[in-house]
């Protein structure tokens, strides 16, 4: 019951057992140079461990054939976070961001400098916008206005950005979706 409560713990934790965290009576061993040495006395397995000058770790702790591996523990910790940390990046690069920039048919230009220095800056970070341009009233029937507006603006983020799609119709909106340049 005791091994069950120690194994509890390092799952909580997420980190392994070793050396002599280790209760388990008999594991599977797997040496340093990835040979199998088969299945030891944890007690042999810690002498083999000691004798190599590295850890016993525990890698899968599974009762029926728990293994174990005689590595350096903490060289193991290293690479495991550093494995963590690319994954994390990786998903970062696939979870970009999209920023939606509002625009209107008869905007100032001040409001339309400060959007257009505001989007540059997210989009030299790596992220997606999306530029949309919302009609009031009769300004629906000059769409016109509203694409002329959308096409300035990706046309002055041209040196940082491209045209992932076209400015097209959404009811009252008109959008264009702008990806950064590799």
């Amino acid at each position: 019951m005791k091994n069950m409560e120690v194994l509890a713990i390092a799952k909580q934790n997420n980190e392994v057992l070793i050396n002599e965290q280790i209760t388990l009576p008999e594991v599977m061993v797997i040496g340093p140079n990835g040979e199998k040495m088969g299945i030891k006395k944890i007690e042999d397995a810690l002498t083999l461990s000691k004798y190599a000058g590295l850890d016993l770790v525990l890698l899968n702790s599974d009762p029926k054939n728990p293994v174990c591996k005689i590595i350096d523990y903490n060289k193991y910790r290293y690479e495991k976070q550093k494995q963590i940390k690319e994954a994390k990046k990786k998903q970062r690069e696939q979870n970009l961001e999209l920023k939606e920039y509002r625009l209107s048919v008869s905007i100032d230009v001040g409001d339309f400098e400060t959007k257009l220095r505001n989007a540059k800056a997210y989009l030299e970070k790596g992220h997606k916008i999306k530029v949309t341009v919302r009609f009031k009233g009769r300004q629906l029937s000059h769409p016109e206005l509203g694409r002329d507006v959308i096409l300035r603006f990706a046309d002055r983020l041209s040196d940082v950005a491209e045209i992932e799609s076209q400015p097209k119709m959404e009811g009252r909106s008109m959008q264009l979706f702008l990806t950064p340049k590799k």
